[in-house]
């Protein structure tokens, strides 16, 4: 119930500044977003991959409503893979980015954001890494999936995020597995309408097993995005029947959130992917990472109850 609350007061400019200015915050968003500049997150990046564990890195920010900022948010990535390339991590250390950071809402914002995030597709390709396509609302997945099968064109490793509580996935789905992309599967965290999408988690469930398996006995490289046990299982029976490897799929979890976890499935020979983000403009990140499960909101408030 109370996921589609935060989730509007995660596009309010008041609730910004009140939990910006919260003394109690800044510890509570240092558990999902370690920190705001390169420097600060190369001890992450290391101190992770050291314990058998891969990353996939995004820059955090949102509401771009300029040209400029979206050329900065290209240069942000730039200046990580700049960092990144002589750690010598090749797919270890990939990226995920944000079409709207990079100006898809602007006008001609398909042909900017194509424009914007190709030289970091090329930066990445030229230290042996690659770029993941973030999903957002409903409303730019069509321009998102354009830009990936241009982009694939010439970097066939860049990868796409589809979400399961959407009813147009399974058809997106059956698309991308029989393309042979990098596929990240995630159960959904923007607010949308009844029109598109399921409101039933159980449901959202099941949407994802179904279209799980469309991906294992697909032809791509599927990307467990989940921290549900039971879902992690149900992934893990799937690759078996489809006689996939353990270096054939992965599987991807927040950075702060089950990091036993993290651990346990590399530990057990699986490819573990740990999404972390980093910089200044970390709002809507972190309030969409409270929406999505209630534990980390109970979290935050019994922080904000002790400290303040």
């Amino acid at each position: 119930m109370l996921g589609p609350v935060i989730l509007a007061a995660s596009r309010s400019d008041r609730m910004r500044r009140l939990v910006s200015a919260a003394p109690v915050t800044k510890p509570v968003v240092d558990r999902f977003i370690p920190g705001e500049r390169v420097d600060q997150i190369l001890p992450i990046i290391r101190d992770l991959t050291d314990r058998g564990l891969e990353l996939t890195m995004d820059v955090v920010g949102e509401d771009i409503t300029r040209p400029d900022q979206a050329e900065a948010a290209r240069d942000a990535y730039l200046e990580l893979i700049e960092h990144l390339g002589p750690l010598e991590l090749g797919t270890r250390a990939e990226m995920s980015v944000k079409l709207s950071m990079f100006g898809q809402a602007l006008d001609g914002g398909h042909e900017l954001a194509l424009k914007n995030v190709r030289p970091v597709v090329e930066a990445a390709a030229a230290i042996g890494t690659t770029v993941t396509l973030d999903a957002e609302d409903h409303t730019t997945l069509d321009s998102m999936f354009a830009i990936h099968e241009e982009l694939r064109k010439e970097f066939p490793e860049t990868g796409c995020v589809i979400q399961a509580y959407l009813f147009r996935t399974e058809d997106d789905a059956r698309r991308l597995a029989a393309s042979g992309s990098r596929v990240r599967l995630v159960k959904g965290a923007y607010k949308e309408p009844a029109e598109v999408a399921h409101q039933d988690k159980h449901e959202i469930d099941r949407a994802y097993v179904r279209i799980l398996r469309t991906l294992m006995e697909g032809e791509g490289y599927p990307m467990i995005g989940s921290h549900d046990p039971r879902l992690i299982s149900i992934a893990q029976e799937l690759a078996r029947l489809a006689g996939r490897k353990l270096d054939e799929y992965e599987f991807q979890m927040l950075y702060g959130i089950r990091g036993d976890e993290h651990l346990r499935l590399a530990a057990e020979g699986h490819r573990m992917r740990v999404y972390t983000a980093y910089g200044t403009d970390w709002y809507g990140y972190f309030m969409r990472r409270l929406a999505e499960k209630p534990a980390n909101l109970r979290f935050f408030v019994r922080s904000m109850v002790s400290k303040g």
